[in-house]
């Protein structure tokens, strides 16, 4: 009996220290979420306790660092060799990392669950350098066009826009039936991106090429809507809020922003409100809706287990996971069947301009892509340049060909700056 006892508690210190060694042995995988805490504290550490619990031998460690600070703490922590498993990236920051090497391509890791993903947020995921995934989609927003449905009777529209060009047609015809400017699209910065919607390049080679033939036309457009009063005359200074009071105070009949802009409208002006359509933003030449912006898991370089870390991307970025943020954020997944989820989905015949909304968005999502141009050697003074031109063109100060043209020669000096 001694010796059963003694062999009973040997057999169970040894598996007690079997069991220890084997959690010791866990990888660990930190990844630093941005600027979501401590708003989303709850939602995050639910995402990692259940990872971890699902887990035998990797285990997720959730850091979340502020905006401001997360490029420069990207970076310094590839350079010491240091890094986190996961950083949380917006597509413009993964362009750059993947094009100064900070981040790695994880084309060959993601091979065989990537079909879950939206075509758009594939696309935003995939660095146009080398044609290598670089992300995990995660979260994203969308733009929806909202309309007053009384100025549209007034003006005898009675079909929403179907492209681009029907759009400012219609923003033209309410100015000259009803006195109100019809839209005001965002020209406030980041210009570069209505090029980008139509399907139009704006660098090339390490070049400009946003004054060709094509752009000049395209820019001629907006310069007739303004001529003609489709726009307010302030519409470059226009911000979020400032286009949310103008339709509120029916001084603008429509505007695109993400699907739960409109809840200010209806506290502030539930008459407009109630009156509201919606709609998805016409698709241009770009293939994809206006003001789609998505956020991804990337890998840094120098990180010790990738593979560690694309499982937990993968649990991140899964249907069910994306959905708990989703719900919790206001934002949109990017997964095909998270988006078919009735959540989002439910409201699609709805009357209410937020639930319908919704939908439309998650539904028009599918194809969005993040609309922006990176990699440039000097971006701030290189868009504040094009936005001027743009506005001076528009505005008939200057000629839309030689504001174009002095913008791109100002663009190609800064690229003739940079080392080949």
């Amino acid at each position: 009996m001694k010796l059963k006892f003694i062999l009973a508690v040997s057999a169970a210190v040894f598996s007690a220290s079997t069991m220890s060694a084997l959690a010791a042995e866990k990888v660990k995988v930190e990844y630093w979420s941005n600027s979501l805490s401590p708003k989303y504290d709850a939602t995050m550490k639910e995402l990692t306790t259940k990872f971890n619990a699902s887990q035998n031998d990797v285990e997720a460690v959730w850091v979340d660092v502020g905006w401001d600070a997360f490029q420069q703490k990207v970076i310094t922590a590839v350079a010491s060799g240091n890094v986190p498993g996961l950083v949380n990236l917006p597509k413009p920051w993964m362009d750059q990392f993947a094009q100064s090497k900070m981040i790695q391509p994880i084309t060959k890791q993601v091979a065989g669950f990537k079909n879950v993903y939206t075509t758009g947020a594939l696309q935003d995921a995939t660095y146009v350098g080398d044609k290598q995934i670089y992300g995990m989609p995660w979260y994203q927003v969308t733009g929806v066009l909202f309309y007053n449905k009384d100025l549209f009777a007034k003006a005898g529209i009675k079909e929403e826009p179907k492209t681009f060009g029907d759009l400012l047609k219609v923003a033209t015809q309410i100015k000259l039936k009803t006195g109100v400017s019809g839209f005001a699209p965002k020209l406030d910065e980041d210009t570069s991106g209505w090029f980008l919607y139509e399907g139009l390049d704006v660098v090339k080679n390490n070049k400009a090429v946003f004054n060709s033939p094509a752009h000049v036309k395209y820019i001629e457009q907006f310069k007739a809507a303004y001529a003609a009063g489709a726009f307010p005359k302030d519409v470059f200074k226009m911000q979020f809020e400032d286009r949310i009071a103008a339709y509120g105070a029916q001084k603008l009949a429509m505007f695109t922003d993400g699907a739960h802009a409109i809840k200010r409208t209806k506290t502030d002006s539930p008459k407009v409100y109630d009156g509201t359509g919606v709609a998805g933003f016409p698709i241009a030449g770009g293939k994809t809706p206006l003001g789609g912006f998505l956020f991804m898991w990337s890998v840094p370089t120098g990180a010790k287990n990738v593979d560690a870390a694309v499982k937990l991307g993968k649990y991140l970025t899964s249907d069910d996971a994306q959905l708990v943020f989703a719900k919790a954020s206001s934002t949109f997944p990017s997964t095909n069947k998270s988006l078919d989820d009735a959540y989002f989905q439910a409201g699609a015949k709805s009357a209410d301009p937020v639930e319908k909304g919704t939908a439309v968005a998650a539904t028009h999502i599918k194809a969005s892509r993040t609309l922006t141009v990176t990699g440039l050697p000097d971006d701030v003074s290189m868009n504040k340049k094009l936005n001027e031109a743009i506005q001076e063109a528009i505005t008939g100060r200057k000629p839309v060909k030689a504001a174009l043209d002095e913008a791109a020669a100002f663009w190609n000096e800064k690229f003739a700056t940079v080392k080949k």
